[in-house]
């Protein structure tokens, strides 16, 4: 079990806080809206109203003993650089902050954020790489040249093997699993003599100018 902080109760930070509860972690939910902080009480192991950027109320819930904090307000960029500013300086193990622009994004990032998110930007892109394919499953982006995606079996690759295939040798990309039509079934770092069935759900990763090529395969 591990434990966290989540800043800021809205839509993000209370879907973070609530999710991480259930996967049985010991969350401490903070926000100045009495409201919000009513409606996470009994999703969370803690609910603190409070003003995050108080530096007397952090010191308060001793920042510096838990393993990661999510400062999840993004609204005011003011507001989110400066409770990053203090949580670092307060001895934060890890700051998770989510951003509402690439500015916003860089600003986190130069002064010391650990990790930024962009929900926003992150599920357009998501959204954007299904629709453009109708084998794309799923999409995660890694880095801005490399990315995971969950892919359908190409037509082309059915009933051969991987070795066959050339999956690395010819188009550059590793598969790491594969998911049988049960759904079941996972084959994880699949060997070369694995048969590729017309059914099975492949997860690759690979440069991105290598991945765009599987939808037209």
């Amino acid at each position: 079990m591990k434990s966290f902080i989540v800043i800021g109760m809205g839509r993000f930070g209370s879907a973070v806080a609530t999710e991480l509860y259930k996967l049985g972690h010991e969350v401490l939910a903070i926000d100045e809206h009495e409201e919000l902080i009513g409606k996470i009480a009994d999703h969370v192991t803690h609910a603190v109203v409070g003003d995050a950027k108080d530096e007397a109320v952090m010191r308060s819930i001793g920042v510096r003993n838990f393993d990661c904090v999510i400062v999840a307000i993004a609204d005011s960029l003011q507001d989110s650089v400066l409770t990053t500013l203090m949580l670092k300086e307060l001895g934060a193990k890890y700051v998770i902050c989510k951003a509402q622009s690439e500015m916003h994004m860089k600003v986190l990032q130069r002064i010391g954020a650990d990790r930024v998110v962009f929900p926003e930007r992150d599920m357009g892109q998501r959204l954007a790489q299904n629709l453009s394919s109708t084998n794309i499953i799923d999409f995660i982006e890694l880095s801005k040249d490399f990315s995971i995606i969950e892919t359908s079996a190409p037509n082309s690759w059915q009933n051969r093997s991987l070795k066959d295939i050339g999956v690395r040798s010819e188009h550059g990309l590793n598969i790491i699993a594969v998911r049988g039509a049960d759904k079941e079934k996972v084959v994880v770092s699949p060997p070369g003599s694995y048969i590729v069935k017309a059914n099975d759900v492949l997860i690759v990763v690979g440069a991105n100018s290598a991945l765009n090529k599987v939808r037209d395969l």
